[in-house]
């Protein structure tokens, strides 16, 4: 019972937190329209899962290019002003993914071009974000408004593809990109209001020091802390392996289960479902320990072996909920050791390889997962992510163990 009026504090507690939720909760919706209807765009266009990864690939190169250099920038930029900057950018973006759709282009190089951009704004949007989180709530609460951030982000998982079949089937996918970019509208409107009075205040880190040294200093640190790392290298491989369901969720609906948008948009709802029931339990546990995340990640492997085989649909819902669920737990619980082990002047950049390691290995996971569901469908690709994903926690829990006998 205790737990569970913790569960919100940081709603409770923080008014500028609970702007930037009520933002987030509408821009995520139209965040998810438009994944759902960029992916089934791309599908209907070229047939081809490869393709849908391509997308993944381009959007995500920058970030793996640069990103280490956005973290760095983060500790020098002021994070709320980064934000409405970099929200405004991607709405301008998906009004031109509206054009493209109304226009009725074929030309996926324009597709590619929008996304590679978006990644570029991306490269300074993820890392002040997280700067962000902890000036909002603070250290105390920040484990829990990870996961209730996680719990919004999948939330409108739920609304977001589901509705997006609805308006694909009848409206078009144009009208799912024009709904994000007014979206975005929302996230500006609430960080603009915010009280800049309130935030917690954070140590600045160096503006003299060059910018290669910044960032060789954050990862210094990264790979001397052992509760950055260890979470970190675990995350790397599951990143590339078994958190592609971009790539993965309209080839498991068009042909694996042989359905049409509206099944597409179930099956990404209840996946949607489990990783919001997720982000409530590790909102109700308050803290990331060790046993938290191999546990979880070992249960998000576990079940993705599981579903790697199914074809009747039932099953494949039932196993998505339980996967979503150890999906939120897991990355939750990475995110917020990663945070809470960095100290204030090197927050931007420790956490910021959280956002690189999640963000940057994309263009490799989303190539993975196309080339083997091209290979072997669905059941290929999930069964690969789950065995791999299995064999790395393993090895993740003998880290663990050195470094809690090394000290």
């Amino acid at each position: 019972m205790s737990r569970g009026l913790h569960t919100f504090d940081s709603l409770r507690l923080h008014r500028n937190y609970r702007l930037y939720f009520g933002g987030q909760a509408i821009s995520q919706i139209g965040t998810w329209l438009q994944g759902a209807a960029q992916s089934w765009l791309v599908l209907e266009l070229t047939h081809s899962a490869v393709d849908v990864g391509l997308v993944s690939f381009w959007q995500f190169l920058p970030f793996t290019l640069f990103g280490l250099f956005g973290g760095a920038l983060s500790d020098r930029l002021d994070p709320r002003r980064t934000l409405i900057a970099t929200q405004a950018a991607m709405g301008l973006l998906a009004v031109a993914l509206a054009a493209f759709a109304w226009l009725h282009l074929t030309n996926m190089a324009v597709i590619y071009a929008i996304a590679a951009a978006r990644g570029i704004v991306m490269i300074f949007n993820s890392p002040s974000l997280q700067r962000l989180m902890i000036r909002l709530v603070g250290r105390e609460e920040l484990a829990n408004a990870i996961s209730l951030n996680s719990g919004v982000n999948n939330a409108t998982r739920i609304v977001g593809p589901g509705l997006a079949g609805v308006i694909i089937a009848t409206a078009g996918v144009g009208v799912c990109f024009a709904l994000n970019a007014v979206s975005y509208v929302a996230v500006v409107i609430a960080l603009a209001v915010m009280n800049a009075g309130e935030f917690y205040p954070v140590r600045q880190a160096d503006l003299r020091m060059r910018m290669l040294t910044s960032v060789r200093e954050g990862l210094s640190y990264a790979r001397k802390t052992p509760a950055v790392l260890i979470p970190l290298l675990l995350l790397t491989v599951v990143s590339i392996t078994g958190i592609n369901f971009s790539v993965l969720l309209p080839v498991l609906a068009a042909q694996t289960l042989h359905s049409g948008p509206e099944v597409f948009g179930l099956i990404s709802s209840l996946f949607g479902l489990g990783a919001v029931l997720g982000a409530l339990i590790a909102a109700a546990l308050s803290r990331a320990t060790w046993s938290m995340l191999l546990l979880s990640a070992a249960g998000y492997s576990l079940f993705q072996v599981l579903l790697a085989p199914q074809r009747e649909l039932w099953l494949v819902l039932l196993f998505l909920v339980v996967v979503g669920i150890f999906y939120t737990v897991y990355t939750s619980a990475t995110n917020a050791m990663v945070q809470l082990a960095a100290p204030d002047d090197l927050q931007g950049r420790v956490a910021g390889l959280y956002s690189y390691v999640f963000l940057g290995t994309s263009p490799l996971g989303a190539l993975f997962a196309g080339y083997l569901s091209e290979a072997g469908g669905t059941t290929l690709a999930f069964l690969a992510a789950g065995v791999i994903g299995l064999l790395v926690t393993a090895a993740s829990l003998l880290g663990v163990r050195r470094s809690v006998r090394a000290t």
